[in-house]
């Protein structure tokens, strides 16, 4: 069968391609004399937002009576809280979902995909100008005091030096894996401004001595893979790339958020998280040194190293003794849901 085919052109057992494969959610096994699978799947949100907003019934109504050539399955959050009930038809996204908004979909009813980010207006408002020596990289970032945003809120200067006290080839890994339920601000930023956040990564990645750079992104989010391809070829075309930048994506794995399991998922492996020590600082992607940050973490870092007194106004913008600025996903039953 394939599995096996695929085994011998990698040069693996089969039981390493068949344990992957059946980790991952957004693939599917079937035995070589089992039927096709339907043309269609459709997964229907049953997070909690998607659960408020009616996604169970709205599970339960397709399920009853599903369109044609199409097998409805629930899913985990797809990051469409704030346009709740959620589902997608294959890549297609259908967001405040009802069963006459998902026949459109099947039909080729879907929304136009977002116009690709334009590089020489980022350039005209400053972006990719900013070219700090590591000193004074680090001195922006202490005073700046920015922590890592996506979740353990580790000080982001002590997570550089912590990597850069390691020999290299080291690698930057951005995680772009948000499976959080009710989380959605990372989709906010790659959506709204995607050079911001591959600025941030480049800085960060110059500042360590990156070998390259591997950007994670969940599967649920095709959209902004499009915008993330369209975005690195003009880099490319316009020289601006020092490093190179490798896109992958996951598959519908939620524990592959996880920093050490997301890197299990980046060498080919089940997204199983690994023990610490050691940590990634020291040996992470294929063993090397590796520096992992989250989208918005990186969306910061144009803005606090772009100016000489970026570092002070982010750390004045903190309230309640906090230093500087994060989002908030803020989806439910409130009248103004989005990112805030």
């Amino acid at each position: 069968g394939h599995l096996v085919a695929l085994a011998a052109l990698l040069r693996v057992a089969p039981v390493e391609v068949f344990e992957t494969a059946s980790f991952y959610a957004h693939f599917d096994i079937l035995a070589d004399a089992a039927p096709a699978l339907p043309a269609n799947t459709l997964r229907v949100c049953q997070g909690l937002p998607c659960a408020m907003a009616g996604g169970g019934a709205l599970l339960a109504r397709l399920q009853a009576d599903p369109p044609a050539d199409t097998r409805v399955v629930p899913a985990p959050c797809m990051g469409a809280c704030h346009r709740a009930p959620a589902c997608a038809i294959g890549h297609a996204l259908v967001e405040h979902a009802t069963p006459a908004a998902v026949a459109a979909a099947i039909a080729g009813d879907v929304p136009s995909p977002l116009p690709a980010p334009d590089l020489a207006v980022y350039r005209a408002r400053g972006g990719y100008g900013a070219a700090p020596g590591l000193q004074a990289m680090l001195a922006a970032l202490a005073t700046s005091g920015l922590r890592g945003l996506g979740g353990a809120g580790f000080p982001v200067a002590r997570k550089w030096q912590a990597v850069l006290a390691h020999p290299g080839p080291r690698h930057l890994v951005v995680n772009a894996d948000e499976g959080e339920p009710g989380t959605f601000k990372d989709r906010h930023c790659l959506e709204t401004d995607p050079h911001r956040v591959l600025e941030g990564m480049l800085l960060a990645a110059m500042a360590i001595g990156a070998e390259a750079c591997w950007f994670y992104l969940r599967d649920e989010y095709p959209h902004i893979r499009h915008l993330l391809e369209a975005a690195l070829a003009a880099l490319d075309a316009a020289g601006l790339l020092p490093m190179p930048v490798h896109l992958r994506r996951g598959a519908g794995a939620y524990i592959c958020g996880e920093e050490t399991a997301l890197l299990e998922s980046l060498e080919g492996r089940r997204g199983y998280p690994r023990h610490k020590p050691p940590f990634p600082g020291q040996s992470g992607l294929f063993g090397r040194p590796t520096l992992i940050h989250n989208v918005e973490t990186l969306w910061w870092l144009p803005e606090i190293l772009g100016s000489p007194d970026g570092a002070a106004r982010y750390a004045a913008a903190g309230r309640r003794g906090r230093s500087g600025q994060r989002f908030f996903s803020v989806s439910g039953r409130v009248r103004e849901p989005g990112v805030k």
